[in-house]
């Protein structure tokens, strides 16, 4: 396994961020896409279970990959991208307690067209009055294809954090130490459970994740999420789901009756340790993120973690 403190610095080195603002207060709210050095892609490494390079096409010293729904994709157009976006809600402080809300988007998106446009991430993190920034890293670009990239390494996704932290300090004038020390929330729509059951599965920032909020995101990896369920009893796991994940949910659900737990169907009024909701809904799989068993479902379920309002 990598040494997490070398990862760490290394990526640090060469990390860009936007200029300072003034104070730990944000007076107004701030939205911004910058480069990271410890991005998902671009990724050579090779697939999880070890059995071919990711990038497992070279047509003439142009690199692609094979994703089992949208088929050849090129690195230089689809897995190049360094981007994260970072936000800050308008009165935001950094001297109370916050928290740090990590979102995963899913297939065929790009962060300013669908996380922050269509999905209205930023908006909902904003109106849920949660004392909190956003974090969002781009993945495969406007792909149908879920890979983590370098996520799926142990320790990565720790340097990923450490870098934000250094662009969320730049950004509010408060020192990065606050940031790094911030209470997690990750979030994952669709085809972000692969980078979010690994960063569950690679236990990368330890006690710091309050909890998990997956909307439609179970395809695969339930076993992972179910384990981590059981092993974090202290934290807390809401899933709201449509037909498309359906069955996902339903093995979730199923593991964890094998482990005595029980999972509620109702909607959590308070998000705290042990809570556990398995939500159905009705709603369309593209519309999720804003339309799902209520509407805003992320900004209803943000409102209910007590100890952090802004």
């Amino acid at each position: 396994m990598p040494d997490r403190r070398a990862i760490i610095a290394g990526l640090l080195a060469t990390a860009v961020f936007p200029a300072a603002s003034q104070g730990a207060r944000s007076h107004k709210a701030i939205s911004t896409i910058v480069p990271f050095k410890a991005s998902p892609f671009p990724y050579r490494g090779k697939l999880p279970d070890g059995s071919a390079p990711f990038l497992d096409v070279d047509a003439n010293g142009r690199h692609g990959h094979t994703s089992p729904r949208g088929g050849i994709y090129w690195e230089d157009k689809t897995y190049s991208d360094r981007s994260t976006l970072l936000a800050i809600p308008k009165g935001f402080d950094a001297a109370k307690p916050a928290v740090i809300v990590v979102f995963f988007h899913g297939n065929g998106a790009t962060l300013r067209r669908d996380v922050v446009g269509r999905q209205r991430v930023v908006a909902q993190v904003e109106a849920s009055g949660l004392n909190a920034v956003l974090v969002a890293p781009q993945f495969a670009r406007d792909a149908q294809d879920s890979s983590a990239g370098n996520f799926w390494t142990p320790g990565y996704f720790s340097g990923f954090m450490a870098e934000a932290a250094q662009g969320l300090a730049r950004l509010t004038g408060a020192k990065a130490s606050k940031f790094d020390a911030m209470p997690v929330v990750l979030v994952a729509y669709s085809g972000g459970y692969n980078p979010a059951a690994s960063v569950l599965g690679n236990c990368d920032i330890g006690g710091r994740l309050l909890g998990v909020i997956l909307l439609d995101a179970v395809f695969d990896e339930a076993d992972v999420f179910a384990d981590w369920i059981a092993h974090h009893r202290k934290s807390f796991f809401v899933s709201a789901y449509g037909k498309s994940s359906a069955s996902g949910n339903a093995e979730i659900r199923q593991a964890l009756a094998g482990k005595g737990i029980t999972a509620s169907a109702d909607p959590p009024q308070r998000l705290e340790a042990g809570t556990i909701a398995l939500l159905a809904s009705e709603a369309a799989h593209d519309s999720f993120v804003t339309k799902a068993f209520v509407n805003n479902p992320l900004q209803w379920l943000l409102a209910r973690l007590h100890g952090f309002t802004r």
